[in-house]
């Protein structure tokens, strides 16, 4: 299995909080402790530089808690990036703010038509867009992204409110293999990712559970959280090497690696 050195965007929790509830995961009158909150992203950032990948940072804006959530902040592929609506007003400030620095960084901008909430539900899987919705994401931004990137859209139904992002019932492992919890989806999406990858690995819902499928994997190594033993010991049979990380005080707001993490494709090289 060979590694890919990637190239990522991170936004520091410095402002991390849990003042609403737009999923199920959030409990604004559970206590949360934002400091701890920075020193497990930081581990997760020092665990990218480890591995030899880039980490670009973003600023982090006040009154945005879930800013830290980079992964909804675009979709960037081939040089192309992807502007976001989020479908909350709460996230609606996330947008610009990912935008502008898209566009300084200088990749080709394209704005949403429709509610698109990024690479939260939109997920490159070798010649593949997979792409999530009944939830967050509109169905009708589908048709878009393909239009922009230029690759086929697979649509895939998200029936669970835990799942309400396809990042947290599916990761890409490599361009040939996923992860993902069938329960998540529809009959139907079910059959269409058993159709397309049929070597695919279940994930059980206790591991999804604690947001193991909200991982991050560059071909050889998957950084996921480390109470998602069952998945990392299956990963490990596949031969995967795993790292676990500790985001317990990110997952009070449904958030996990993946969510933390954009992955910034620069060109087809870096696929």
């Amino acid at each position: 299995m060979d590694a890919t050195r990637q190239h990522l965007l991170m936004c520091r929790p410095t402002y991390f909080a849990v003042d609403y509830a737009i999923n199920p995961w959030m409990d604004p009158t559970a206590p949360v402790d934002t400091d701890l909150a920075i020193r497990q992203w930081e581990q997760l950032r020092q665990i990218y530089r480890d591995l030899g990948h880039t980490v670009e940072e973003i600023t982090p804006l006040p009154g945005l808690p879930d800013m830290v959530f980079a992964a909804n902040g675009g979709t960037v592929i081939d040089g192309k990036a992807m502007a976001v609506q989020f479908r909350d007003p709460q996230r609606a400030d996330e947008a610009p703010a990912y935008r502008a620095w898209f566009e300084e960084a200088g990749f080709e901008m394209y704005d949403p038509k429709h509610v698109n909430e990024g690479e939260g539900d939109i997920l490159l899987a070798g010649d593949h867009l997979l792409a999530g919705t009944g939830f967050r994401t509109a169905h009708a931004s589908h048709a878009q992204l393909q239009e922009v990137f230029g690759y086929p859209v697979i649509t895939l139904q998200l029936v669970d409110p835990r799942f309400y992002h396809l990042d947290t019932a599916l990761t890409v492992l490599d361009e040939q293999t996923l992860a993902y919890l069938p329960e998540a989806f529809s009959p139907g999406s079910q059959a269409v990712l058993r159709r397309l990858f049929p070597d695919a690995l279940h994930a059980t819902m206790a591991d999804a559970e604690v947001l193991g499928l909200n991982a991050v994997s560059d071909g050889r190594h998957v950084v996921l959280p480390v109470q998602a033993t069952g998945l990392a010991a299956k990963l490990r049979d596949r031969g995967y090497q795993t790292i676990g990380v500790d985001l317990s005080e990110l997952r009070k707001a449904g958030g996990g690696p993946k969510c933390c993490t954009l992955r910034l494709r620069q060109g087809k090289a870096s696929r």
